[in-house]
């Protein structure tokens, strides 16, 4: 009777355990970190082409889930060489000295419909700052895609010194979006 029960038990919790996924193999080739901003009031676009993310997310715990984001800030693309040599150095971000910006999340709430709050700090030329990002989550098969945005203020960063400081040619808000896709764990 016992061997009975305990495999009626057994037969019971693997349902539960194969439903249970996690995501936490970044596929970088097929994500993107891309930014807007206003440059004399015409609205620009941007991208980051090289990052290293680390994600842990099950959907069933989304309280339990961490990440971290590294970009190489040097790997920016404003759509101009020239732009992109000029944002690169000592009085953007300053590549040479800070040539990751990093982002740790330090929470996950759900908010439904498939729908999470990832709240985190965000480090660029060595200044934290705390942001909140509104993620939706989509599970394709084996794979599952996180989007989402949130907006900085480039001064919070020391992001443009000196001549750069006046947002008058270049604007304060910095929109980052994010289109994450990553493999369930084995």
């Amino acid at each position: 009777m016992q061997r009975f029960t305990l495999a009626l038990s057994l037969a019971a919790a693997l349902p539960l355990a194969a439903q249970a996924v996690e995501y936490s193999q970044i596929q970088a080739d097929k994500s993107a970190i891309n930014f807007a901003y206003k440059q004399m009031g015409v609205s620009m676009d941007g991208k980051f082409s090289k990052f290293a993310a680390q994600l842990n997310f099950d959907p069933a715990k989304p309280t339990a889930a961490k990440a971290t984001l590294d970009v190489q800030l040097a790997s920016i693309d404003t759509g101009s060489s020239e732009a992109d040599d000029e944002v690169a150095g000592k009085q953007w971000f300053n590549t040479k000295a800070f040539p990751t910006a990093h982002f740790a999340s330090s929470s996950v709430k759900a908010l439904g419909g498939n729908r999470y709050e990832v709240a985190g700090k965000l480090t660029i030329k060595g200044r934290t700052q705390d942001v909140v990002a509104p993620v939706s989550f989509t599970a394709q098969g084996n794979q599952g895609v996180f989007a989402g945005s949130f907006a900085i203020k480039r001064a919070d960063f020391a992001i443009g010194e000196g001549a750069w400081a006046a947002f008058d040619t270049v604007a304060n808000e910095i929109q980052i979006k994010f289109h994450i896709l990553a493999n369930a764990g084995k």
